[in-house]
């Protein structure tokens, strides 16, 4: 029998860890927490220093025997769970099984923690050589976060039961989450826009002036958004920025015109020629924000799907640990990507020196790594050879690429800017009189740098093995280029021929909605949440039905306007993104060992439970508002309103209580089935994940993830 113990999180860990270590090895998983909090009380003893009352959940006590019979025969017991503060709780809740009559037994001695950032036989090896005792810094910050959540959630559930709508619950960090969304919506409602208009004049140039140009465009294989249907590249638009030497502000069609009469009268002339070189800075590898915000925009995941695929991607030693707010890289890691880009790129691309990147956030973990692969060399083959799938492959090469891109060199851009004045054809005129100035902007890619790598795919032959738009979803660019638009050869002083005055009506738009790449930088940017938290934090509120996903981005539901209006009203500090920012302060103190745990919540609650008491005497019922529809109940004949249910929303009838009929909601989309012509409708599975199918169904079967056009 194996005299040694490894416990981990997770089978696929314990799996990958079984490869690099011996037989002398017994390797088990606790399938996450082995403890916690009990979920049918508040667990929490406020009137005795907030002493948790942790059980073993029903459905983890056989695997909490296993661990401790386990635990009782072996000589020495690994506590490998994942370098986190989270991590580092599970650990020590897993030595606390030894624990009888409220006396450590003598296996206490024989536990040791090992901390890994990625799953290799190197990082192991060192893991083992170098254990540790338990951080009980880490383990008191993960505590007082959890008593934290729980204080707010079981004090503020009920009053939100009382105050607003039954069966509702409280986060404090999901409910500031809630508040930007909410907030964003308020002001797109109130907004209000005002017109604007922008004038282009195509203009051309000496064709003779512009073939020096247009052989070098072409040589680069750059494409000319500025070129004409007849790819005449001397022809280039040009955009009205100011008027008598101020800034063009032209705010209505009866000014357009006037200018634009101006203009087909004017003579143009090139003023300015600017010729400059600009550098494109490569980004930083990824930390786990900055990941789900890619893997948002790039490859339309949700956060909760980016985690769970790095978890796999993490397990299984392809990448480093995905929870992490840290830009920094291992010398070992440095020096391999110098390598493998000198060998496979060249070494123009290679910087004499490594780059390093420093956090924004005044409490990143630099101990921590950013999110780089563990081997440069493990393709798409290596990944489909581990029985992962094709969504691993395409975050494993988002990944990649930018671990490999922020080592490179700067992309070197040769910008121009063509400043064109036009005027009347009277000589006399002033020259800031009468006089409008037209200028464009274009680039030249002159050396590629790092966007050379976003140009090129993983050496792997999983075309084969994947679909062709898998494949090209996969190798697209992450830092997709703004579009280059090339410009004529031209020299000041030089005539211009004008070819057609183009004015357009605009209207400036409200703020966009948040999508989950723009909420998780938002969060960031405040200080709020942390590499742990996102994922869970946008799930949250739409399990709630605090909010909606449509296209992608948030949109608040009345409930979640409801629960925001009596937080903000009644627990502004609860709400407040400073409080909120400062909390998470407080717990990385506890985690450095700066502050005491219970001290910290001591001073959140008292005030907390003694407002609380306020509240439920004096506030004032919250009423939800219901949208109606025009369809009517077939019952009664009174409208139908949209209600909001354990499963999401359906249909109920006005008359209620009266009348209970119900049936359920189908939303239809714009969208047309292009199997049958029908109405596409939105649906969830039972698992509450959004898909659009025919509302002919059964007869029509057609359904997808994705909305067809």
């Amino acid at each position: 029998m194996a005299t040694n113990l490894v416990i981990v999180e997770s089978p696929t860990k314990a799996r990958t860890l079984s490869k690099f270590l011996g037989n002398n090895y017994q390797i088990e998983a606790s399938m996450g927490h082995i403890r916690d909090l009990p979920k049918s009380e508040l667990g929490v003893d406020v009137e005795h220093n907030f002493e948790p009352k942790y059980i073993i959940p029903r459905d983890k006590r056989k695997k909490a025997n296993e661990i401790k019979k386990l635990v009782e025969g072996a000589k020495v017991v690994y506590l490998a769970s994942d370098p986190d503060r989270e991590g580092e709780a599970i650990a020590w809740h897993l030595t606390q099984l030894t624990i009888d009559n409220g006396q450590l037994t003598k296996k206490m001695a024989n536990f040791k923690r090992v901390v890994f950032h990625e799953i290799t036989p190197e990082a192991i090896k060192e893991a083992f050589k170098t254990p540790r005792e338990i951080d009980f810094k880490l383990v008191d910050a993960q505590q007082a976060r959890r008593i934290l959540d729980r204080l707010v959630g079981y004090k503020l559930s009920p009053l939100l039961w009382q105050k607003v709508k039954r069966g509702l619950s409280a986060g404090r960090v999901q409910s500031v989450a809630l508040r930007l969304i909410v907030e964003r919506e308020r002001e797109i409602q109130a907004f209000k826009p005002d017109e604007y208009w922008i004038i282009d004049v195509t203009l051309q140039c000496h064709p003779e002036r512009s073939e020096g140009s247009l052989a070098n465009a072409s040589s680069n294989k750059l494409r000319d958004s500025s070129a004409s249907p007849q790819n005449d590249r001397s022809q280039f638009t040009v955009t009205l920025i100011e008027i008598n030497g101020k800034k063009a502000e032209v705010k209505d069609g009866t000014t357009a015109r006037k200018i634009t009469g101006d203009l087909e009268k004017a003579t143009y002339t090139i003023e300015k020629v600017t010729k400059k070189q600009v550098k494109r800075h490569p980004y930083p590898p990824f930390t786990t924000s900055t990941m789900q915000q890619a893997a948002s925009n790039k490859l339309s995941f949700t956060a909760k799907r980016t985690m769970n695929l790095a978890q796999g991607l993490y397990e299984h030693g392809l990448i480093t640990y995905m929870r992490t707010d840290s830009f920094n890289l291992a010398a070992s890691a440095i020096s391999a990507v110098r390598g493998y880009i000198s060998s496979n790129f060249g070494k123009d691309f290679l910087p004499p020196s490594p780059k390093y990147y420093k956090s924004k956030s005044k409490n990143a973990q630099e101990a921590h790594e950013a999110i780089r692969p563990t081997d440069l060399n493990k393709t798409s083959n290596a990944i489909l050879s581990l029985g992962l799938n094709k969504d691993h492959i395409r975050l494993y090469d988002l990944i990649w690429k930018r671990f490999l891109a922020c080592q490179m060199n700067e992309a070197i851009m040769d910008q121009t800017t063509v400043d064109v004045i036009a005027k009347g054809n009277h000589p006399e005129e002033r020259s800031d009189e009468g006089s409008y100035l037209l200028r464009a902007t274009g680039s030249v890619i002159r050396f590629e740098g790092w966007l050379k790598v976003y140009k090129q795919s993983l050496k792997t032959s999983f075309e084969s093995k994947l679909s062709n738009s898998v494949y090209g979803k996969v190798a697209e660019d992450e830092e997709k280029d703004e579009g280059e638009k090339i410009l004529p050869e031209v020299s000041e002083n030089e005539k211009l021929n004008l070819l057609q005055v183009i004015p357009s009506q605009h209207f400036t738009e409200p703020p966009p909605r948040f999508n989950e790449a723009s909420l998780i930088k938002k969060l960031e940017e405040l200080g709020i949440g942390r590499p742990s938290t996102y994922a869970p934090i946008l799930s949250t509120i739409q399990e709630r039905f605090y909010v909606e996903r449509v296209e992608r981005r948030f949109i608040p539901t009345a409930l979640g306007f409801a629960v925001i209006d009596f937080l903000v009203k009644n627990f502004a500090n609860i709400v407040d993104y400073k409080f909120t920012a400062g909390m998470e302060d407080q717990l990385d103190e506890i985690a450095r060992g700066e502050r005491q745990w219970q001290p910290t919540l001591k001073t959140f609650y008292e005030p907390f439970e003694k407002h609380l008491k306020e509240v439920e005497d004096t506030a004032e019922k919250i009423k939800v508002e219901v949208e109606v529809t025009d369809k009517i109940c077939p019952l009664c004949g009174k409208n139908l309103i949209v209600r909001i249910g354990r499963f999401g929303k359906f249909l109920a009838c006005s008359g209620f209580p009266e009348c209970k009929h119900t049936q359920s909601l189908e939303e239809i989309v714009n969208a047309k089935c292009p199997e049958d012509g029908g109405d596409i409708v939105v649906r969830h599975t039972k698992k509450r994940k959004t898909f659009y199918g025919c509302k002919n169904w059964p007869k029509c079967k057609y359904a997808s993830w994705t909305k067809p056009k």
